[in-house]
Formats: C-alpha cells, structure tokens, sequence
C-alpha cells in the first residue's frame, strides 16, 4: 500500500484548541523580515543590548566549574543561587522559596491561566492590554473583561463595578505594552485597596520596569499586598529575550500549584541558561549594564518623537510620551483605520501594529481601530526618521477625499 492510499487519521481537536489564535505580531513580523522595511512592530529587545561577551566568559565558566550539573536534570522550582539572587533583587522582602523560574515570563502567564481559571471564569484586563496574556488566557475559556483606563492607569471605581466572581485583575504598571503608560503612584495606592476590599488578587506583570528613562516607577502593587499578588518578571529585556528566563513570585498558599503546573509543562527551565544568568548577574553588572540600554532607548525615544513632531503637524495625530520602556501609542485620526492603513505602510517600507488586537472582547470599536503601536528600540536614528517620513506619507494620502 502506497502512504497516499493509507486511510486519514480522525484527529479530533480539544475544544480549547480552537480558542488558540496565532500571534497577530508575530504575523507582522514575518512581513519585516522583507528586506527595505523598517520595523516598528515587534517588541524586541535592541540586539545592540545583549552581553554576549559575558555570557561567552559565563558559558566558559560554568561548563568548566559544574559543567555536569548545568547539563543535567535540575529542580523545578530554579537554581537556588538564581532565586536567592531574584529575591534580592525585589524592591520587598521576599522569600526565596517564593521565587519560581519559568521559561520566559510568558510562561508564567500560563501557569498562571492553568492553575486559576476554568472555562467561563471571569479576568479583568486593562484596556487595551498585553495580547500575548490574551492568548496565554484563551485556551481555558475564560471571559475576559475590559476595564476602564486614563493616562494614570486602571480605574479603581471600574474595577470594583466589575469585580463580581472575577478570579484576578492582569496588568502592567510600568511602561506598559502596548501604550507606554506607567500607573501612577496615587492610582497603585486606589487600586491596591479597592482590590482587596473587593476581593480581587492582582496578576503584576513587569517585564519593562529596569527601562526607566529618567525616574524609576513606583513601588510595585505587589509590594503593598503579597498575599493578594503574583508578581512576574523577566530577564528577556536586560539580558536577553533567547535565554527564555523569567520568574514569577507567589504567595505560599499558592506556590505549589504553579510548580505542580510547572512541572507538568517542561519539568524545569534550562539548567545551564539559569546558571550562565546567574554568573553574569554577579557583583554590579546590573548596574552598570542597564543604564547603557536606558540611554540607547532614550535616545530612540526622542528620535522617534522629534520626528513624529515635525512629519504629522496638521495630519490629526495625536500620540504619548513614554516615560521608559519600549514602545509609544498613536491614534489616527477620526475616519482612519490602522488595519486598513497597515499593507500601504508596508507598500512604503515601513511597518507597525495595528492597536485592534490589544483590545479584549468582541470587535474592536472605532477608537480602537484608530490606534497603533511604534517600537522605537531595534531601529536606528536615520531608519526611524525615514520611517516616520513613509508613515506620514500614507497617513496623508489616506486623509485625501
């Protein structure tokens, strides 16, 4: 019998399966890959950034110190020097038994989906909100609910509106993806209390907290209330996003389910990348290290606003001023699509991510179709000036009767 002749195998696909959706990012990013077009779609890290000769010294001296151990089976819950070191790197007192290493801090989103949500439990998420959560959350079947925002962060009143049976409030405080917002302290206090007067726990995500431009953000959320937070973190953006490290750190009571969970993922993260990090986070790299990717991203920051300045005056579009991180939000004028405007951006080499698909729920509204997300970290100064300039162009061109 020939393979074409074999009969089909009856694959029958979990319901959860068709909630699962590719990344509408990494689709864009597939387009970049084009040659003459300038991305300010992905989140990535500037390759520019990653310490590749410590880490070269750090193989080096770990292959050579413990080479048998670091290829070995390890603990679910992390090299123990590397919790230690998380732990006290912490802006609260932390136990280091509450550290779990997870394989990126994605997938401490999905420990996180796992181990709290059942089909029909309700999440509340900023708006708009981070779209890789969104997809780690889908596959349990949740409903995802949007809260109301301003340019301070989540509001409190809207919150306790909707906080009736909902299993956890997800957001990111600090330079937040996709908008660039950081929550104020006033509003981190207002939101703490009325989390816990409404029985809300908080899911803190704060990958892009070390990338503050001129003043460090508040105090985290969970350092008001550990027992009502998770707190994730990464090293993806100030070491590199390839080693696929982060961490999450949780109350007692809850810690073994996310290791249970974590166990039945990938048994443990890679032994030898934790202790290649934990070698090059010795002494004050940190310290030195992270200013220099601070000022890169300032520098990137002002480009790409100076150059928004002086290329869309009299366009009608509006956008911010991140204080850190990696990213700035627009809004197209009234009429205007992103998704519309998106393959003429890319006709003109430049390109970016539509805002829709931050947006939780059914379809995105007229406001949310508007708006779009520039990464101003991986393109240099002149490829953001040309950039701007080709984006400008097709936003003018589209305003045309």
């Amino acid at each position: 019998m020939k393979p074409n002749d074999l009969p089909s195998t009856p694959w029958v696909l979990a319901r959860r399966a068709a909630r699962m959706n590719p990344s509408v990012i990494r689709e864009i990013l597939k387009v970049t890959e084009r040659p003459g077009i300038t991305s300010f779609a992905g989140g990535l890290p500037s390759p520019t950034t990653f310490p590749v000769a410590e880490f070269a010294a750090a193989s080096a001296q770990v292959l050579h110190d413990d080479g048998a151990a670091a290829l070995q089976y390890a603990a679910s819950e992390g090299f123990g020097p590397l919790r230690e070191r998380i732990a006290a790197m912490l802006p609260w007192p932390v136990d280091p038994a509450q550290v779990l290493v997870t394989t990126g801090s994605q997938q401490g989103l999905d420990l996180v989906a796992k181990v709290l949500l059942d089909p029909g439990s309700r999440v509340l998420v900023e708006t708009p909100t981070y779209l890789g959560a969104l997809q780690a959350f889908a596959p349990m079947e949740p409903e995802v609910v949007p809260v109301a925002n301003d340019e301070h962060g989540v509001l409190a009143s809207d919150l306790e509106a909707k906080a009736s049976g909902a299993r956890f409030l997800y957001l990111l405080p600090n330079f937040q993806n996709p908008t660039g917002r950081t929550m104020s302290a006033a509003r981190r206090d207002e939101l703490s209390q009325a989390a816990q007067r409404a029985g809300v726990p908080i899911v803190e995500d704060n990958p892009y907290g070390d990338l503050w431009f001129d003043q460090p953000p508040p105090a985290p959320l969970t350092a008001r209330n550990p027992q009502g937070c998770i707190y994730l973190g990464s090293f993806s953006k100030v070491l590199a996003p390839g080693l696929r490290l982060g961490f999450l750190v949780a109350p007692p009571a809850l810690y073994p389910k996310l290791l249970q969970a974590k166990q039945a993922a990938d048994l443990h993260s890679p032994s030898f990348n934790q202790r290649m990090a934990h070698a090059v986070l010795q002494g004050d790299f940190l310290d030195r290290h992270v200013p220099r990717i601070r000022a890169l991203y300032r520098s990137q920051r002002d480009a790409m606003l100076a150059a928004l300045q002086r290329e869309m005056a009299g366009l009608g579009v509006e956008w911010n001023k991140p204080d850190g991180g990696m990213f700035l939000w627009a809004r197209l004028p009234r009429g205007l699509s992103a998704l519309d405007l998106l393959p003429k951006a890319v006709d003109r080499g430049v390109a970016f991510v539509p805002g829709a698909a931050f947006y939780a729920g059914d379809a995105p509204d007229a406001d949310a179709l508007r708006t779009l997300r520039l990464s101003f970290v991986t393109a240099t100064v002149p490829q953001i000036d040309a950039g701007i300039v080709a984006l400008a162009a097709v936003i003018r061109e589209a305003r045309r009767p």
